[in-house]
């Protein structure tokens, strides 16, 4: 039963105190355009709830998904698989439920999972140290370049145009009402340019931000960009956005990444719809107390029993706002747990095995496209540009392949707004088997 605890008389009483004759002026400021009147939606009168949930459930089956499609998208977010015990573990009270720990004490097993964690993502990024997470990749890199900005005392930013759109974004508008600039880097052939990237760094830049994979899945050497930084005193931010890689191809931190930022979704945290998802950090140990969010560590009692601690706290949440490294108040801790779990149950070798499937994937598809479609030059991971003829065949394939239950691409213009119209973004993963492949190559023979 709804408790409604205003009478009508209560309404007039609140409506003649503010000012107004009636409920509809208070939404006088919203454009009549945008109004809906009464009726005007068609919906069904008051149903029973077994039957509303019959309703949806039936509405539901109409979703195109990656678990009911062939996925090859990317940007981003990938389809890999996520083995039943992971949701088993975070579906757990203990985890579900559980919120910042704040009383340590009495907190012990979501600090363990969360320094777990932190542990097996320093690890896969060969970095010294992990905070606890961010919200995803795009804040993350956005408070790395905050992050650069404290320690170097400088404000200049440099950004490879290689970094996803999404990431770029977000970390301009973090940036965008503080004194400084942040200076763009194009790309050459669908692959981030790194020695235009190299020669952009100078003696006032706090960083330089380069994607690895890049957005279009490009495996470059980074060591040029150290060798730039090295010489100006710039910090080198490497930011990724598929996890899994460093299993198959040198870390961030083999390269000498000062800090080390992306996405975690690709570690046991399905597509969803866009979220919710995870931001992994990274960086070397001197800067540990410039780094935003949280850090758990491991320590003994008087009596030599092992405990799990805040370490380092320096949010917004938890100290003045004027020592504060960030304003994140929260982080995605049960994907943490989610991502813990994935990792600890494939190991190494599992991981390796993930990333070898993906990027073979990847070369199986490109080594066999018709003629009319040409794949992007040099060393990709499991990401790639096709380029059509034009954008009528694109298109025609798109249809094509949406017929038959596959996601086959995601338009590059969607994301980048400047790209030409007959560019397709394309990535594989584990879940992508031969017979899939197969299917994709022969839609775009039969529509070329």
């Amino acid at each position: 039963m709804r408790f409604l605890p205003h009478t009508d008389s209560d309404r007039r009483a609140m409506l003649k105190r503010i000012g107004v004759a009636d409920m509809s002026d208070l939404f006088t400021d919203i454009p009549e355009a945008f109004h809906i009147e009464t009726g005007s939606l068609g919906l069904p009168s008051a149903g029973s709830e077994a039957a509303i949930l019959r309703q949806f459930s039936k509405a539901a089956e109409k979703n195109s998904h990656a678990g009911n499609h062939r996925c090859f998208l990317g940007a981003g977010t990938y389809h890999h698989f996520v083995p039943a015990v992971v949701d088993y573990v975070i579906s757990r009270g203990e985890f579900l439920t559980a919120y910042t720990p704040y009383q340590p004490e009495i907190s012990q097993g979501t600090l363990q999972a969360l320094f777990e964690f932190q542990t097996m993502v320093a690890r896969l990024t060969g970095m010294e140290i992990a905070n606890a997470s961010m919200y995803e990749a795009a804040t993350a890199v956005a408070e790395a370049a905050l992050m650069a900005r404290r320690i170097t005392r400088r404000n200049r930013v440099v950004l490879s145009r290689g970094v996803n759109p999404r990431y770029r974004a977000v970390t301009e508008n973090y940036l965008s009402r503080l004194d400084g600039e942040v200076v763009e880097v194009d790309v050459q052939g669908f692959a981030t340019d790194i020695e235009a990237l190299a020669a952009a760094v100078d003696d006032s830049t706090a960083c330089v931000i380069v994607q690895y994979p890049d957005f279009y899945g490009a495996v470059n050497d980074l060591s040029p960009l150290r060798q730039a930084c090295d010489a100006t005193g710039a910090l080198l931010v490497v930011a990724f956005s598929d996890a899994t890689a460093f299993a198959l191809i040198h870390p961030p931190g083999l390269f000498g990444a000062d800090i080390a930022v992306g996405s975690g979704q690709s570690l046991g945290i399905p597509m969803g719809f866009g979220g919710p998802h995870l931001g992994l950090f990274a960086c070397k140990k001197k800067f540990l107390r410039q780094m935003p969010g949280r850090v758990c560590g491991l320590t003994e009692d008087t009596k030599g029993r092992r405990g799990f601690v805040l370490t380092l706290s320096t949010r917004e949440q938890h100290i003045r706002r004027e020592r504060a490294t960030s304003n994140i108040c929260t982080n995605q801790g049960l994907m943490c747990t989610a991502a813990a779990t994935y990792m600890t149950l494939l190991g190494d070798a599992g991981l390796t095995k993930v990333a070898a499937h993906s990027a073979a994937a990847l070369a199986r598809l490109t080594e066999s496209l018709p003629a009319q479609v040409q794949a992007a030059n040099g060393p990709r991971f499991n990401e790639t540009v096709l380029s059509f003829e034009n954008e009528r065949l694109r298109n025609l394939f798109l249809k094509r392949a949406e017929g038959h239950d596959i996601f086959a691409g995601i338009p590059l213009e969607k994301l980048e707004p400047n790209a030409a119209t007959n560019h397709l973004l394309v990535a594989t993963t584990e879940m992508i088997e031969a017979d899939d492949i197969a299917e994709y190559l022969q839609l775009l023979e039969a529509s070329l």
